[in-house]
């Protein structure tokens, strides 16, 4: 893959006191005695309700603390189940809640280009001490009905970068993957070579595909992949022009039945992008079910969780 730029592989109660009353004076004090009794009375009275309350608020709390204890433990039954059915040795494990501050976000060194300041960042990793990596799929050539079922019923989170000529046949597939909850983003109308055209021709690419998405699918991606991870200035200026306010590359690319990594290493790090792509058996030797249980493998061996890209940018 060819890369712009790359250099390598970056919180009294007050007393109340009186001598003896005498007279009408003391008819009057006596009257307020009696008053202010009274009122002590009726306070010590109204209280046991509040006290009743504040039990029957614990208790509340208790049963809603064993409930939502109750619901986590059926979900994780419902995933220990899932990962049977679809052949997982392991189940997947669980990424952690999403941070409260996201990772703050900056070119990776070597991916630069010039003026790259103000332009949308590129980035492989996400910075973060979570064990946790990023699924993402591209293009969209591929509509398997099994893998929306697979990726549902697992709760595997993935984001999916789309070029129109490859998915304007079938639309609803992707609507379907939208509303359980993955975000469409922008991979060009027709996956081409972004450094070989002009800036007007990478702009129309870009913005078209911008277009495409909210009209279609009702919202405008802020994300941004270059097919085949190729881009220069021109590039990131028509992206930063369209909308986009990032470009995630990757840091591991998973097929049927092997990993390609990025680094020296050749192994997976908190916050590494994974780069798949929506292909079946006509170009590998397997389906997207296959992939995913390769990947998961892999991921899970390695004690990472699959997290939710959009929830650390």
């Amino acid at each position: 893959m060819q890369l712009v730029g790359q250099k390598g592989n970056r919180k009294q109660y007050g007393h109340w006191s009186a001598g003896r009353a005498r007279g009408r004076f003391g008819v009057v004090l006596a009257a307020l005695l009696v008053a202010g009794l009274g009122t002590a009375c009726g306070s010590s009275e109204s209280a046991a309700p509040d006290k009743t309350e504040k039990t029957k608020a614990g208790k509340g709390a208790e049963s809603g603390a064993a409930g939502a204890l109750a619901q986590a433990k059926a979900a994780q039954q419902a995933r220990v189940a899932a990962a049977k059915r679809w052949g997982l040795v392991k189940t997947p494990l669980m990424a952690p809640a999403a941070p409260k501050e996201k990772p703050e976000i900056s070119t990776r060194e070597g991916f630069e280009v010039e003026g790259g300041d103000e332009l949308p960042h590129v980035f492989t990793t996400v910075p973060t001490e979570d064990k946790v990596v990023f699924l993402t799929i591209d293009d969209g050539a591929e509509k398997d009905p099994e893998f929306l079922k697979m990726m549902r019923e697992l709760k595997i989170p993935y984001t999916a970068f789309l070029s129109d000529y490859l998915v304007r046949d079938n639309y609803p597939y992707f609507k379907e993957m939208q509303a359980a909850g993955v975000t469409l983003n922008n991979h060009t109308l027709n996956h081409r070579y972004m450094p070989g055209l002009s800036y007007d021709q990478q702009r129309e690419e870009i913005c078209g595909q911008q277009d495409t998405i909210q009209r279609v699918f009702g919202k405008r991606p802020t994300l941004f992949r270059p097919p085949y991870g190729n881009y220069n200035q021109d590039t990131l200026k028509a992206a930063k022009s369209c909308g986009i306010k990032a470009v995630p590359l990757w840091n591991a690319e998973a097929f049927v039945n092997r990993m390609d990594y990025r680094e020296w290493d050749r192994d997976l790090h908190p916050g590494d992008i994974i780069l798949t792509h929506f292909r079946g058996k006509d170009d590998w030797k397997g389906s997207m079910p296959d992939m995913i249980r390769h990947v998961m493998k892999t991921v899970t061996d390695k004690g990472y969780a699959v997290a939710r890209l959009e929830d650390y940018l």
